[in-house]
């Protein structure tokens, strides 16, 4: 079975695209697509459209349906193929490759840019964990708990994308977004390390100020909370030890009900750590004054 899905990528043609793009529209109005839309949709000759479907769905981008009518759905790969055709259309991708890692909710690759630079890929898996968690976690699957997890991977890769943009203007320290489609952000390649694997740092307590910072920034200059800082959210810049957030989707608006304690939770997580890992002491409440705007020092 193909894991990557630059190689299921390289082994389709046009026809293919199409026949995968007629299933992705019209998904929004059938469980599974019928096989007679797929036809008529894709403009193509039934023959030619047969051969796309069975191929697709031997490589387990496409998951086939059998009952009253024949009817076919987009599987996470086919959709992950549809992206990487339109990134690759707009010189934002030009190759996959190796899995960089996964997380609950996504899986990483490195990639290289048509410049040949070092970029990542990010592709959105909501649904990995469980429906409970999604919700709880993710705000606005709560207004759409019936669409499927390909949309709700959609709408989490576009909250982080237009986060990280936003972020980007008022100066807090998140990756550089290079791009999104669907389910899809491309972002600039940190030459770093998790915080939660840093050893030996030269100068912990600048470290822990500058995330302070990117988040009082984050919640007074564009008005979010970042909702799970940790340790395994930060990454640490190999070359100047500067920090940098990442994973946003799960962001939550500072009038949002729950932003408030989110960022005390934020802000005593990180604080914590610190003192644990690094033996740096920093007086929480103050902290939390800080980032609230409400003092202009820690």
């Amino acid at each position: 079975m193909l894991r990557n899905p630059g190689e299921a990528y390289r082994l389709l043609n046009r026809r293919d695209i199409v026949v995968l793009r007629v299933i992705e529209k019209y998904m929004k109005q059938y469980e599974y697509v019928p096989l007679d839309i797929i036809v008529s949709k894709s403009k193509m000759p039934d023959k030619e459209v047969s051969l796309s479907l069975s191929k697709l769905n031997r490589l387990k981008l496409i998951r086939r349906f059998r009952g009253d009518y024949t009817g076919y759905l987009l599987t996470y790969l086919g959709y992950d193929c549809l992206a990487l055709d339109d990134l690759v259309r707009r010189n934002i991708v030009y190759a996959l490759g190796p899995k960089l890692g996964v997380g609950k909710e996504a899986d990483l690759f490195r990639a290289l840019s048509p410049a040949n630079e070092k970029i990542v890929v990010k592709f959105h898996r909501i649904g990995r964990v469980s429906f409970r968690h999604t919700r709880k976690y993710r705000p606005y699957v709560e207004d759409k708990p019936h669409i499927s997890w390909l949309l709700q991977s959609a709408i989490s890769a576009e909250r982080e994308f237009k986060a990280l943009l936003e972020c980007e203007k008022a100066e807090v320290s998140v990756p550089k977004v290079l791009g999104r489609s669907r389910h899809v952000v491309v972002m600039r390649h940190i030459d770093g390390i998790l915080l939660y694997k840093y050893r030996n740092p030269i100068d912990p307590e600048a470290i822990l100020l500058d995330i302070l910072d990117s988040v009082r920034k984050a919640f007074l200059k564009v008005g979010i909370v970042h909702g799970d800082l940790s340790e395994f959210n930060v990454m640490v810049e190999f070359n100047n030890e500067k920090p940098i957030i990442i994973d946003w989707p799960q962001y939550v608006e500072k009038d949002h009900p729950s932003a408030q304690q989110l960022l005390e939770r934020d802000v005593r997580y990180i604080t914590l750590f610190f003192k644990k890992k690094f033996k740096v002491e920093a007086d929480t409440e103050k902290a939390l004054r800080y980032v609230r705007g409400e003092s202009e020092s820690i």
